[in-house]
């Protein structure tokens, strides 16, 4: 795909030297494990060559004899290294489903991946082609790596400077951080009164936290808009910030209360016992322990607010106020070049998804350590 040409796997060969490796690799030879996994790979590659016409897979750059040996080497060794377990002894039945449910595994995980990366290959390609490329050949994703760096990545430098793009970012991340403090700041109170104290409507209340998701927002999107409009709020950030955490405060409540349900209660005694009053309880004990889920719920919450819509397109009509998601929609016009419509999308995407590889950890932990209580 990065060459922009078209590629054709050799199946049929493919599945017949598969064949001759399996049974190389299963065959009891007296030999060591090395020796014949070398011996595999050796059959599979001659195999392969042999029923291929002498090339591995029909492409342009076949003929580069780097290349050729990199495609050889790299086929060859994941035929092995699947292949390396291999016996020829009568699978068993526990044998069989795990192989199954390995393969059904590894194949839905490969589909996953496609079908995730290819529309952010795609996307990331488009954005450094130029207006020429895409008009002579759309469905050309190669791109030239040979071209300087300000040519190859001019719909970037533009996006910035042209299309107000630096002010979208910083409304985005000023809209989400103040939104993620202004729920924990109401969450953890909340969630914490829930969890531990005893008060007449509590079951109600742990029961209802969620009910605001039962409506749907573009019910909500109209009457909201009409009293915003009354009350100077609409196209100002802050009616985004009255709007935002209205609707996340109700999941961070029903997260963080599963969590510290599970937090040890017999430490926040220790702490009453000690002199301690419930506020410092609550900053000293509950809240360091608390850690993973509060991170949890804090990268929740931002990613919600980050790529929110509905509301920001409803509610901001003032393009210098204009957030992320708001900007992105803004772009997608005639008069704006479509590779800067993709580079704002790849902009758009790869803070949050640093973000949430950088708290992916914290995501899970924080996620299933409320889920059982003890």
């Amino acid at each position: 795909m990065a060459a922009g040409v078209a590629v054709a796997p050799p199946l049929g060969p493919a599945a017949v030297a598969g064949a001759a490796a399996s049974l190389a690799c299963a065959w009891r030879w007296r030999w060591s494990r090395r020796a014949r996994l070398a011996l595999a790979a050796g059959i599979f590659a001659f195999t392969l060559l042999a029923l291929n016409g002498g090339v591995f897979i029909d492409a342009p750059w076949r003929d580069t004899p780097l290349l050729r040996a990199a495609v050889v080497a790299l086929v060859a060794w994941s035929a092995v290294a699947t292949l390396s377990r291999l016996r020829l002894d009568a699978a068993t039945r526990y044998q069989t489903e795990k192989t199954l449910l390995a393969f059904g595994k590894g194949g839905g995980l490969a589909v996953l991946t496609l079908l995730v990366a290819l529309p952010f290959y795609v996307m990331v390609m488009t954005s450094l082609k130029s207006q020429q490329a895409l008009l002579a050949d759309p469905l050309d994703y190669s791109i030239d790596l040979g071209q300087a760096p300000a040519k190859l990545f001019v719909s970037y430098i533009e996006l910035f400077t042209e299309y107000h793009f630096g002010t979208f970012l910083w409304n985005s991340l000023l809209v989400s951080v103040a939104t993620v403090a202004l729920t924990l700041a109401f969450a953890i109170p909340g969630a914490y009164a829930a969890a531990r104290l005893r008060f007449r409507g509590q079951q109600v209340l742990t029961q209802s936290i969620l009910l605001i998701y039962m409506i749907p927002a573009i019910v909500l999107v109209i009457p909201l808009y009409a009293v915003f409009s009354q009350l100077g709020l609409r196209n100002s950030l802050y009616g985004l910030l009255v709007v935002y955490p209205a609707t996340t405060i109700p999941v961070a409540l029903y997260m963080l209360q599963g969590y510290f349900r599970g937090l040890p209660a017999e430490l926040e005694e220790a702490g009453l016992l000690d002199g301690l009053r419930r506020p410092g309880v609550i900053a000293k004990i509950t809240l360091p322990l608390s850690l993973p889920a509060l991170a949890a719920v804090g990268l929740y919450v931002f990613m919600i607010a980050w790529n929110e819509f509905l509301f920001a397109f409803m509610f901001l009509d003032d393009i210098e106020i204009f957030t992320l998601s708001r900007g992105v929609v803004s772009l997608n016009s005639s008069e704006v070049p479509r590779q800067h419509l993709m580079a704002a999308a790849v902009v758009a995407t790869v803070p949050v998804l640093l973000l949430f590889l950088a708290c992916e950890r914290f995501l899970v932990t924080g996620l299933t350590a409320g889920g059982v209580k003890g």
